[in-house]
């Protein structure tokens, strides 16, 4: 057991995900205490809730780094079904726990579970399963390329019924990039690229409530979006332009005391950067591309020694992290439209934050599995032989 905990304090990935955790809890604190104040008498209820999900988060890296890829391998199935389970689940009256008009949560007694991150989770492993299985089919054969985003379009439906769009982009997202990795033939992926942009459009306009907050998107200072639908985005933006370069001090933020809504979840990224200006925000963004990259280099490190499977899993979690933090970011400052999408580590959220933690734990392993083979001779034709 100590020589497992030594080894991932020597992992590239521990001090940058340690130095994530306790910046969000700072960032959770301080985003929080209007509306904990509010719902429940005490400003300090979500920062304690929080630091409670910093611990199972704890506990949840560890646990994920000592199961070998392997045994990852055989839950493969039994996780892909239960985020079959868990988004049908949450579509069910009484089962499904809605909030602001989305069916996104599965209501047990003590806790809810948001099923798109289990979801999201067993699509990485299910593709990363399927490209080793069937890798020269996917290079080969255009049916074995569609074949796995069948199984993948039901969890996207599944998703848009909630409605979680951005989910479903994210988890799509990271799955094109990892069949990509595979080495599909470029002809055959900018096709279905090209027909996902399409379904993408229809999708966005097959609401009136997606085309409102795409309009608002467009122009939120409008006189007809400004306290509708641009609401979310014109009150981030002020709270980026009152934090200039150093911001108003921490905990100072006039914004989150119920100006900007979702302010310790989706927007706690703005109030950050009103608090602490362009260097905090620079200084937090700073952290999560050093983490992705870190990730990015496992993926480099496993496929240069061989562990195929656990590279495919290491560039899915990095993916997904990516997608979740460009668009998460992108919406604070109006880059993109709206989304229900939460910043990895930052955010208020127990199963996001686990979740994310668990993956880097995933990676912690793949790194360490890896660094136990030897590098493979490596040939003219670029591959490993």
């Amino acid at each position: 057991m100590f020589e497992n905990l030594r080894w991932q304090a020597r992992d590239q990935h521990f001090i940058p995900w340690l130095l994530l955790m306790v910046l969000g809890w700072v960032m959770v604190a301080s985003a929080a205490t209007g509306i904990g104040e509010k719902l429940t008498g005490n400003a300090a209820y979500f920062a304690i809730r929080h630091g409670v999900y910093l611990m199972l988060g704890v506990a949840a890296l560890y646990i994920a780094s000592q199961i070998s890829l392997e045994r990852w391998r055989q839950f493969e199935l039994p996780m892909l079904a239960l985020g079959f389970v868990g988004l049908c689940l949450v579509l069910v009256p009484g089962v499904g726990h809605e909030v602001n008009g989305s069916r996104r949560w599965l209501n047990f007694v003590l806790f809810k579970l948001q099923a798109s991150e289990l979801a999201k989770l067993a699509a990485i492993f299910y593709v990363s399963g399927y490209l080793v299985r069937r890798l020269p089919e996917v290079r080969e054969r255009f049916w074995g390329f569609i074949k796995p985003l069948f199984v993948l379009v039901i969890m996207v439906l599944l998703l848009l019924m909630e409605p979680d769009f951005g989910a479903a982009v994210v988890l799509l997202g990271a799955a094109m990039i990892q069949l990509f990795l595979g080495g599909v033939k470029a002809g055959q992926y900018f096709l279905l690229m090209i027909g996902t942009g399409v379904l993408s459009v229809i999708a966005l306009t097959s609401e009136e409530w997606r085309v409102a907050r795409l309009m608002a998107y467009l122009d939120p200072w409008a006189p007809e979006h400004v306290y509708g639908t641009g609401y979310q985005l014109t009150q981030s933006l002020i709270a980026f332009g009152r934090g200039e370069w150093f911001g108003v001090g921490l905990g100072e933020s006039v914004q989150k005391l119920f100006y900007l809504p979702e302010a310790h979840t989706d927007f706690v990224f703005a109030i950050w950067a009103e608090e602490t200006g362009l260097f905090g925000g620079l200084m937090a963004i700073a952290l999560l591309t050093f983490l992705v990259a870190r990730i990015w280099q496992t993926v480099w490190i496993a496929q240069q020694r061989g562990l195929l499977y656990g590279a495919y899993i290491a560039a899915g979690i990095g993916s997904l992290l990516a997608l979740q933090i460009v668009i998460n970011l992108g919406v604070n400052i109006g880059l993109l439209p709206t989304k229900g999408l939460t910043l990895p580590f930052f955010s208020y959220g127990g199963s996001s934050l686990v979740l994310a933690c668990a993956m880097i734990g995933i990676v912690m392993r793949v790194k360490h599995e890896a660094m136990l083979l030897p590098e493979l001779e490596q040939h003219d034709d670029g591959g490993a032989q």
